[in-house]
């Protein structure tokens, strides 16, 4: 079978979440079928990132994007009422380019990514899979309501409305959609929601596996840097949870770890806190550290910094927020606590408990074994693609 994936960035390196589900996936689907990729990217791409999927691929298409042509696409979708992502990712090169990659490469179906690329795919006539990832609309909506009054909140506001809106007509448009959690897709505005079939993320346990190093840290937080509900969570950490652990235990080292930093960000360095920007081999910082803390607040999916974590047989603490969608059983494969007091006695308690800690990361890291494994998540994608080309 030709499978033509359609994407919103090139997907490596993988320094963001849906790159890393792009890739995989890719990877995996490459097995049994002839997969093409095309992608729009606003940067450039070099040779190494096309080595890395080039033995995955029977060819790579991609278009760049000029930055003031999005720009401008994006003030002129909010002038058609239309989402201003959408427009962000959209231009008329790279319809074009598209109709014409897929002519040539003739796909049994099209596999594509987010909302933000069905312009592109919406008046093709070959079968049609949508992966909508999250509820880009719920995350939207999360990070309005964080928001004070003004301009800003009234963009979000606005972008929510038309993201629920394309959500929405996508039902219209595919053949089939999934997305990354059952909670993700419960929150997407249709009736027919209960029908998106649920594609989780994996996480490569081989090569996120148990590494004994020398600890140097006791709480790590990591992820894209520049994901506003990354530096919220970075925020929340240090301004209000590690001085309530602090006035329990004294000083500690936290690492707050990941790529392109804010400025919001690296003001967070201290003493007791490095920002590290990008790391090549994010494995050491895991292997590092005593305790894995994600305080999610905004935002949606499934947390991939989560599933490597535990994968590393690290004790986890996050919100039920992020936990909605991972399902672990609270205190036994990862403790849930939704406030800087909460989540502070948390750490407090697995920081003066090594016997507690191992557990944890013993039980997190057999759950992980047991539900989040690409080879299962893939097989199951791949049945959803072979449904829809026999339509």
């Amino acid at each position: 079978m030709r499978i033509l994936v359609v994407l919103p960035r090139f997907p490596y390196p993988l320094e963001k979440g849906d790159k890393l589900r792009a890739y995989h996936q890719v990877r995996y689907l490459s097995r049994n079928h002839e997969v093409y990729l095309f992608c729009v990217s606003h940067q450039s791409v070099g040779d190494e990132q096309l080595r890395a999927l080039e033995p995955y691929c029977k060819g790579i298409k991609v278009v760049h994007l000029n930055r003031w042509v999005c720009y401008k696409n994006t003030i002129r979708n909010y002038f058609f009422a239309k989402s201003l992502q959408l427009g962000y990712w959209d231009s008329g090169k790279s319809r074009r380019a598209y109709r014409a990659y897929e002519s040539e490469v003739k796909p049994d179906v099209v596999y594509n990514q987010m909302v933000r690329t069905m312009p592109l795919v919406a008046r093709s006539q070959v079968p049609k899979v949508m992966d909508f990832q999250d509820a880009l609309s719920m995350n939207t909506e999360r990070r309005m309501e964080s928001t004070r009054p003004g301009p800003w909140r009234y963009l979000l506001h606005y972008e929510f409305k038309m993201l629920r809106s394309s959500e929405y007509n996508a039902f219209k448009i595919f053949n089939g959609l999934t997305i990354i959690s059952e909670t993700d897709s419960q929150a997407v505005p249709h009736t027919k929601n209960g029908y998106i079939d649920i594609v989780p993320n994996g996480v490569d346990t081989e090569y996120y596996s148990p590494v004994d190093e020398p600890k140097l840290y006791d709480i790590i937080f990591c992820g894209n840097m520049q994901y506003q509900p990354n530096v919220d969570a970075a925020q929340f950490l240090v301004n209000e949870v590690l001085p309530l652990v602090k006035n329990a235990i004294g000083p500690i080292k936290v690492l707050l770890a990941g790529a392109e930093p804010t400025f919001a960000v690296r003001r967070l360095t201290s003493d007791d806190v490095t920002v590290t920007g990008w790391v090549d081999d994010m494995r050491k910082c895991y292997a590092q550290s005593k305790v894995f803390v994600a305080p999610m607040r905004i935002g949606s999916g499934l947390q991939n910094k989560l599933l490597e974590a535990m994968s590393m047989q690290l004790p986890c603490i996050t919100t039920s927020l992020a936990n909605a969608s991972l399902g672990a059983i609270d205190g036994s494969e990862v403790l849930v606590a939704n406030d800087s007091q909460t989540i502070a006695d948390a750490i407090v308690n697995l920081l003066s408990n090594e016997s507690q800690r191992m557990a944890l990361a013993k039980a997190g890291h057999e759950f992980v074994l047991r539900n989040y494994n690409w080879d299962v998540v893939g097989a199951k994608l791949e049945q959803i693609l072979i449904n829809a080309a026999n339509q």
